[in-house]
């Protein structure tokens, strides 16, 4: 008899015990489930958008910039404007399409703007004063274009879940169209008059150009949805300026800028 109830309690015993067992693994199990959901995506993005911001400079070094910058200085200063005048902050985003894990269709669009106050480095007006003006150039790039990831972007782990590369380096090239605007406005000295009068304007010249770009970067994951973006670019382009400065040759539009921002894969 005290066998029996020794057996039924030793079985009741190894039952409470496998119940408690099991009960501390589903606890346990639980957070790994939920991190290991944590790392992966449901299926392969299919768009990112990438928002960013950082410092652009033109090269402003011909055309009506270099007639500038030989008659021009930052106010207060002797020397030459040049194209550090022209650092301004720069604005922008990118619509990615992945075609593959290292091809991706890319639209961007950014814009970066700056106001110079200048005055003329070698003639001051009839009260010894310096003959001052304020120089105002944007530039808005806007291209399409192939990102190419030097690491496959990531890595299909079932049928459902996409794990994305930690960090992923790339290079892009396209091309587009930059829209700009260069505009002065304050007094000038009339070349044409015997008196070199000073005269005040508003001068404008605007429009579009072809553009030509290439850029290299590099994405850090930070979630699988969310990662870091770093990119420098450079944006070559060249146009007649229209308007008040019609009649300059060719000028360059071209810069570099280094920005850093979100990408949001979706």
């Amino acid at each position: 008899m005290s066998e029996s109830r020794t057996v039924r309690a030793a079985t009741a015993t190894a039952t409470v015990l496998a119940l408690a067992l099991a009960a501390v693994g589903m606890i346990h199990a639980a957070p790994v489930e939920a991190q290991s959901r944590s790392d992966y995506m449901l299926g392969r993005p299919r768009a990112t958008l990438t928002l960013r911001a950082g410092a652009a400079r033109p090269n402003a070094s011909d055309g009506v910039f270099a007639f500038t910058s030989d008659l021009l200085g930052p106010r207060g200063s002797q020397r030459p404007l040049n194209g550090n005048d022209y650092v301004g902050v720069s604005f922008g985003g990118d619509i990615g399409v992945p075609l593959t894990q290292r091809l991706e269709l890319q639209f961007s669009a950014s814009t970066v703007s700056r106001r110079v106050q200048s005055e003329y480095r070698n003639f001051v007006d009839n009260r010894d004063l310096p003959i001052e003006q304020a120089t105002r150039l944007r530039r808005t790039p806007l291209s399409l274009g192939m990102r190419f990831n030097l690491v496959p972007a990531g890595r299909s782990v079932s049928r459902l879940a996409w794990v994305p590369t930690k960090i992923i380096p790339y290079l892009a090239a396209g091309a587009g169209a930059m829209n700009y605007r260069f505009r002065q406005e304050g007094d000038f000295v009339d070349f044409r008059a015997a008196n070199l009068d000073v005269f005040a304007a508003n001068l404008e010249a605007k429009g579009w150009a072809p553009l030509a770009y290439g850029a290299t970067g590099v994405t850090w994951a930070m979630l699988p949805a969310v990662a870091i973006n770093t990119e420098l670019r450079y944006d070559h382009s060249r146009a007649p300026l229209q308007g008040d400065f019609t009649g300059f040759d060719r000028t360059a539009l071209s810069g570099i800028g280094l920005t850093s921002g979100l990408q949001f894969r979706f």
